[in-house]
C-alpha cells in the first residue's frame, strides 16, 4: 500500500522486509521510490520528538516488529500482528518476562478474537506433515505463501524426516536466497530441496531481465516432467499460477496423491482457491488442511496484555473486540478517528 502514501514520507522497516517488498514489487508490480530507512531490533531511533524502539517479534510475515514509542515521559507499545506459537515465539516470551516498565498504552491486535482459527505450533505442524507424508503413497502437493518462512522451514524439515524432496518455484527459491543471511533457512542446492523451472515463471523472469537467475537455479532444478515420475518422492509447492505448466508436463493429481492448503481457509472461497480445490477433487486426491494462524491465540492475547500491565489497552485490528473482550483489563475502546489524550 506504499502507493497510497504521500511520496515525501520516509518508510521505516527491517532490512529483510524491505528486500522482500522490493523483490515482490519488481517481479509482480512496481515499487514506488521512497526514502527507505532501516531499523535494527532493540536499537532506538529518534524521529522528531519521538523515540521509537523496534522489537523483532513472532509472526508469519518475516521481519515483523512491535514498536515501543516514547515521548514526553509517556510510553506506548504497538503490538502489530504477532503470535506466540511460531518459530520466533521466544522473542515474545522474553518481552513478556521483561516488559517495558510503566507502560501507558498498549495498542494490541485481536485478529483471532471470536474465531476458531488453529493456533498449533510450527513444531506440531511438522509432526502432522510427517504423518501425512507417511500415509500418502504418491505426491503431496502443498499450497503456502512463499514469504511464510516458518512454513517453508516446517515443510523442508518434514520432507527430510520423511525421505522426500521439497520442490519450490522460482519465486520461493529467490525469497530463500534473499534471506540467506537471516538465519538457517533452506537454500537451493541443499539436499532435499529442488526448484521446478516452469515455462510461465521462466518467461516472467526473463522478461524482467532476470534470465541469469533462471539459469543459476537450473543447477538446482527439476523439470515439471520429472514430477510425474517417482511420485512417492515429492512434496510439491502448488498455486493456481503453476497448474497449467504442471499439467502440460503430465503432472495431474490422482487418487494416490494428497494435498494440503496450508493457508487461511477463507482463501478457498475465492476464485483461485476454488479452482485449486476442483483440480484435486477431480483427481480424487485426499485433502488435509494443515495450517496454523499467523496471529496470537485468544489465550496468548490475554497473557500478553496481562504481562504488559498497561494503564490502558486500546484494541486494534479485530472484529470481535465489542463481543469477546470481557477478559481484558483496562480496556479503552476508541471509535475510528477518536483522539485519546494521555495525561
Amino acid at each position: 500500500m506504499l502507493e497510497e502514501t504521500p511520496a515525501d514520507w520516509p518508510v521505516y522497516s527491517g532490512p529483510h522486509a524491505a528486500g522482500l517488498m522490493r523483490l515482490t514489487a519488481n517481479m509482480f508490480g512496481t515499487f514506488p521510490e521512497r526514502d527507505h530507512r532501516h531499523w535494527s531490533d532493540g536499537k532506538p531511533l529518534d524521529i522528531g520528538a519521538f523515540r521509537v524502539t523496534p522489537l523483532l517479534t513472532d509472526h508469519s510475515a518475516f521481519d515483523a516488529y512491535m514498536l515501543l514509542i516514547e515521548v514526553d515521559g509517556k510510553k506506548l507499545l504497538y503490538s502489530g500482528d504477532f503470535r506466540v506459537h511460531g518459530r520466533k515465539a521466544s522473542l515474545v516470551r522474553r518481552l513478556m518476562a521483561q516488559p517495558p516498565p510503566a507502560l501507558d498504552v498498549l495498542l494490541m491486535e485481536g485478529t483471532n478474537l471470536g474465531s476458531d482459527k488453529p493456533t498449533k505450533s510450527e513444531s506440531d505442524l511438522e509432526i502432522d506433515f510427517v504423518a501425512l507424508f507417511a500415509r500418502t503413497a504418491g505426491r503431496v502437493f502443498v499450497s503456502w505463501s512463499a514469504q511464510n518462512l516458518d512454513r517453508t522451514v516446517t515443510l523442508y524439515r518434514s520432507a527430510l524426516r520423511s525421505g522426500r524432496t521439497l520442490v519450490v518455484d522460482l519465486y520461493t527459491a529467490e525469497v530463500l536466497q534473499l534471506l540467506a543471511d537471516a538465519g538457517r533457512l533452506p537454500q537451493p542446492g541443499w539436499d532435499g530441496l529442488k526448484v521446478v523451472i516452469t515455462k510461465a515463471f521462466s518467461r516472467l523472469y526473463k522478461s524482467k531481465g532476470r534470465g541469469e537467475f533462471v539459469e543459476r537455479m537450473a543447477q538446482h532444478g527439476i523439470s515439471a516432467a520429472a514430477l510425474a515420475r517417482d511420485a512417492q518422492r515429492w512434496v510439491v509447492m502448488i498455486r493456481p499460477s503453476l497448474m497449467k505448466d504442471l499439467q502440460s508436463k503430465g503432472v495431474t493429481p490422482g487418487p494416490h496423491d494428497a494435498w494440503s492448503f496450508s493457508q487461511w481457509r477463507g482463501y478457498l472461497r475465492e476464485p483461485n482457491g476454488q479452482k485449486l480445490s476442483r483440480w484435486f477433487e477431480d483427481g480424487g486426491s485426499t485433502a488435509d488442511h494443515i495450517h496454523t494462524s499467523g496471529h496470537a491465540s485468544v489465550a496468548d492475547l490475554q497473557a500478553f496484555a496481562r504481562a504488559m500491565k498497561p494503564r490502558m489497552l486500546v484494541p486494534i485490528h479485530g472484529v470481535a473486540w465489542d463481543t469477546d473482550a470481557q477478559d481484558f483489563d483496562n480496556l479503552g475502546r476508541l471509535r475510528d478517528g477518536q483522539p485519546m489524550i494521555l495525561d
